[in-house]
């Protein structure tokens, strides 16, 4: 394919950032191809920008400075460099691989509400950002290795991004407690016997476990879906969803630790190494 082989200038740079920000990604993207690996990266390299913007620029406005940079970068026409390694990547591997644009403009606009401490109203406004994030990154990895395969599987994508969305944001609820930051729903919470406020200065009690559990729930209901609807996927998509074999892993582990609210649950990496593995070479396929 045009292009394929300038699609990272500077590929050891964006390699590395994707190692440091995003392991389970990065681990993931060496089962690709070998051709289409350096897009994946690209990819994921983005993703992790624009999903660690508050951690490095903690204003909201300064923050929403840095997603409309991004939102000029992907707009642009024309050949020319930014100076900025992933951004160059992406915006050779956007070109390359006829990638939609539309939904990078999606993905950072849902990104906005990283920036604020507003509690997220419900499981539908939950569900819709993961759409936006996660599982719009599977679909868009999808169409990198096998564009022609990949439209059958938007639906799964949307299962998948949801569980594993739902499920990173478990695994971070230590660091958005402290600051200050809930994004378990509003509708959840309440449903608990609690409110975000309780949830985030922890006076929730046995209710914001009770929130927890549901969101272990929710997470859980997505992937059994997207689990059912992967036995189809095809070896071509596979790397695309593989970090999905690790997210019933982390929702076991979520489970069994002392308390999820401040101790985040963790995977050896020779787990994580084992149950890429096994998925990569087998999938999906019912045990």
């Amino acid at each position: 394919m045009a292009g394929t082989l300038d699609i990272v200038k500077n590929c050891d740079i964006v390699m590395e950032a994707v190692r440091a920000a995003d392991h389970d990604r990065y681990l993931s993207a060496l089962y690709a191809p070998a051709d289409k690996r350096d897009a994946l990266l690209a990819l994921y390299a983005f993703n992790a920008e624009i999903g660690s913007v508050r951690d490095r620029i903690h204003e909201p406005l300064p923050g929403e400075v840095r997603l409309q940079w991004w939102r000029d970068v992907i707009a642009a026409d024309g050949d020319a460099g930014t100076g900025h390694p992933t951004a160059d990547a992406l915006r050779a591997t956007i070109a390359a691989y006829h990638l939609p644009k539309a939904a990078f403009e999606n993905m950072l606009e849902a990104r906005i509400f990283d920036l604020y401490d507003d509690p997220m109203p419900s499981r539908t406004n939950l569900e819709g950002y993961c759409g936006e994030t996660a599982a719009a990154l599977i679909q868009l990895a999808a169409m990198v290795l096998d564009p022609l395969a990949a439209p059958g599987f938007a639906e799964v994508a949307g299962r998948a991004g949801c569980a594993q969305a739902i499920t990173g944001l478990l695994l971070l609820l230590p660091l958005h407690r402290r600051r200050g930051q809930c994004f378990v729903p509003a509708d959840i919470l309440a449903a608990a016997g609690t409110t975000p406020e309780e949830f985030v200065k922890e006076e929730g009690g046995a209710a914001a476990e009770r929130a927890v559990a549901a969101m272990i729930a929710l997470a859980r209901e997505h992937l059994n879906a997207f689990e059912k609807g992967a036995a189809a996927l095809p070896v071509s998509l596979r790397p695309a969803f593989l970090p999905l074999a690790l997210t019933r892993a982390y929702l076991n582990r979520t489970e069994t630790v002392r308390s999820p609210l401040s101790v985040t649950a963790t995977l050896s990496i020779l787990h994580r190494h084992w149950l890429l593995l096994r998925h990569a070479m087998r999938g999906w396929r019912p045990l």
